[in-house]
């Protein structure tokens, strides 16, 4: 077996992947299945992730999905978390007046309620790791060089919003570094303090560099284009992306009328894709590198289409396993076709390329950076 030269893939096959596995965990509130959709995330992101900055951020997003689970389980607890037959422990109820009837503050606890909490939690903690394990393994600078023209306005935003907790990350530690290096090791406020402002400054000034950078290469250049033909664009543009939008509710819905899925996805596709085929036309652009389409690309972004489409099959065929019991309370069982579904978007960790090799160290005259960024804190506090 011929194995393939180290390169990063394209970003839309990483998000076509993660969204994938988004759909798949949207699917199901079996806890199994969602621990099973991050363990793969995470493997993947591990294996094929690079040591660019935004590869640091899904530790971020793994702390973001384990507290969104503790305060869904704190909800449950605080606001009547009783309804069930398993008291686990009774806390003092709070009284409210008649205009809050229906709603009770603390007071006795079920564990079909907290089950419950833990359940919903998981299943969105799931969808938001998948959203990180795509940022942490997709380049957002050539995601940005692959939307469609339509777009360019607002790439600049987009790119400054895509870069900044990424390089949040590397700032803060670039800064501990080098107030290691002054000597600076204390604890507590004062170290945040010295941390915080010149962790802000240099995140926030790499990021408008960058877009300081686009401007001035012509980024979005527009030729002359009439306004009635802007308008169009506009108009068919939103009105296509609220058609997404209202298609993906209806598809991840089981409950919701079969017109407001398929249908009226496609139709927003549709017209999507016309507005920015009409936009990009009074965009002019060439491309040095086109950033094509290679075997990795199509096998990352089809795991993750088949995952989800695997998923959604098993909503239709057998949706007992997808969705535990809490009354009478049960023990979670997984089936068969859910657990593929889920392993197949294991795949891109074997089948695609490997990532390239790390770059050289930060050269000194760009590690001063956030030492001058902790000198000029220091000076003012003093």
């Amino acid at each position: 077996m011929i194995t393939p030269l180290p390169r990063a893939l394209h970003p839309g096959a990483w998000w076509l992947w993660a969204l994938g596995l988004a759909v798949a965990a949207s699917r199901t509130t079996n806890p199994v299945l969602l621990l099973l959709v991050i363990a793969v995330a995470g493997y993947v992101v591990v294996s094929r992730r690079t040591d660019a900055p935004w590869a640091l951020s899904f530790r971020m997003y793994l702390l973001f999905g384990a507290f969104i689970v503790v305060m869904r389980v704190l909800f449950r607890i605080v606001f009547g978390g009783g309804q069930g037959s398993t008291i686990l422990f009774t806390l003092p109820e709070i009284p409210l007046p008649e205009a809050a009837a229906g709603i009770r503050l603390l007071g006795p606890v079920a564990a079909e309620q907290l089950l419950g909490g833990v359940y919903d939690g998981l299943q969105l903690a799931a969808m938001v790791i998948c959203v990180g394990a795509a940022n942490a393994l997709a380049n957002p600078k050539r995601l940005l060089k692959s939307l469609p023209g339509a777009l360019y306005e607002i790439g600049t935003s987009v790119v400054v919003a895509l870069t900044v907790a990424p390089q949040l990350i590397e700032s803060v530690q670039r800064v501990r570094r080098a107030r290691r290096l002054r000597g600076a090791s204390g604890k507590g406020r004062g170290a945040l303090r010295g941390i915080l402002i010149p962790v802000l400054e240099d995140a926030l000034s790499r990021s408008l560099a960058l877009a300081a950078a686009m401007a001035s290469r012509g980024y979005g250049r527009l030729g002359a284009t009439a306004p009635r033909a802007r308008l169009l664009t506009g108009l068919l543009v939103i009105g296509g992306l609220l058609g997404v939008c209202a298609g993906l509710y209806g598809t991840l819905d089981p409950s919701a009328s079969r017109l407001l899925g398929l249908p009226l996805l496609l139709g927003g596709l549709a017209l999507a894709v016309t507005g920015f085929l009409l936009g990009g036309r009074r965009v002019r652009r060439s491309s040095y590198r086109p950033d094509r389409w290679r075997t990795g690309e199509l096998l990352a972004a089809g795991s993750g289409l088949t995952a989800g489409a695997l998923m959604y099959v098993s909503t239709r065929v057998d949706p007992a396993n997808l969705y535990p019991s809490l009354s009478p309370l049960s023990w979670p069982e997984v089936a068969a076709l859910p657990a593929v579904a889920v392993l197949v978007g294991l795949l891109p960790a074997f089948l695609t390329p490997p990532p390239p090799l790390p770059t050289p160290s930060t050269p000194p005259q760009q590690a001063a950076a956030p030492q001058d960024a902790v000198a000029r804190e220091e000076k003012t506090r003093a």
